[in-house]
């Protein structure tokens, strides 16, 4: 293969936007992944992304902006959640998967009941290659707003994370840090909504933060390095995707999936080997 065959997806402008909005996107998410990873949130991810289709349907209805409807259904999973659990006997991630089937349930019905040109696959899988240049402004956006948030207040969400109640102690308002973090997480779904669609989104708000999580164990080191892997992997998934004939967003997830395995086997290997050193250092 040639350099010109090697280039070429860089040639048209549907592939430059499909880069440029990986670019944005790989931020926030990846921020983001690190600290649903390390307060136990991931299924927190899947059941806000997973709700926001009603109120983007609602948001196509009532003829308002789509990231407005998104936002709104985003929240209110995110708070129904919180207060569920809080007020009932039955443990948070079961309140999650109860809240966010029956939102998602209550956006297909929504969707199938109205008349549009949109297509349904296109909010489920995203459509990457046909990006518009105002999808770009609002993702652009809402990753620099995101993304400075998350490294400006890390070590206070890192605080929050770990220890709550030790968070409140020191001066700080754990209600605002929960629900900050709650907001940021729904508007960095609406960001991914053109890049991936709402079901592979927790994908990248998973995978990122879990593969940084067993290469190292400094924190702040395990931020920067989900921006790298993320941002690598999909812009690598955008660039196969040209060649394989396949659609961006899954080759992505597939690359993440490599990448996550290829990270816990290499784990596994060096526990043991520490484990083995451990045990011939012992004495007899």
């Amino acid at each position: 293969m040639d350099l010109e065959t090697l280039l070429l997806p860089f040639r048209f402008a549907f592939m430059q936007n499909a880069f440029f909005i990986s670019i944005m996107v790989a931020v926030p998410t990846a921020l983001l992944s690190c600290f649903l990873v390390l307060k136990g949130w991931a299924l927190m991810g899947d059941a806000v992304s997973h709700a926001v289709l009603p109120g983007i349907v609602l948001a196509y209805i009532f003829g308002i902006p789509l990231i407005i409807g998104a936002f709104a259904a985003g929240m209110t999973c995110a708070l129904a959640t919180g207060y569920l659990a809080t007020n009932s006997r039955v443990k948070q991630d079961t309140v999650m998967g109860v809240v966010f089937s029956g939102m998602f349930g209550v956006g297909i019905v929504l969707y199938v009941s109205i008349e549009t040109n949109a297509h349904l696959d296109h909010i489920l899988f995203g459509k990457m290659l046909g990006v518009e240049p105002h999808e770009l402004w609002t993702a652009g956006i809402i990753s620099a707003l995101v993304g400075g948030v998350l490294l400006l207040k890390w070590k206070d969400w890192l605080l929050h994370s770990f220890d709550p109640a030790q968070a409140r102690a020191s001066g700080l308002w754990v209600n605002a840090l929960h629900y900050g973090l709650l907001a940021a997480l729904s508007l960095t779904i609406v960001a991914t909504l053109s890049a991936v669609g709402l079901i592979l989104a927790i994908g990248l708000l998973i995978a990122p933060g879990a593969i940084a999580f067993l290469l190292v164990r400094k924190f702040s080191t395990m931020l920067w390095l989900s921006v790298l892997i993320n941002m690598a992997s999909m812009l690598l998934g955008v660039y196969l995707s040209f060649f394989l004939d396949s659609a961006p967003a899954p080759t992505i997830i597939l690359i993440q999936t490599a990448i996550f395995v290829a990270a816990f086997v290499r784990r596994q290997v060096v526990t043991r080997r520490a484990s083995r050193q451990r045990q011939q250092a012992t004495p007899v």
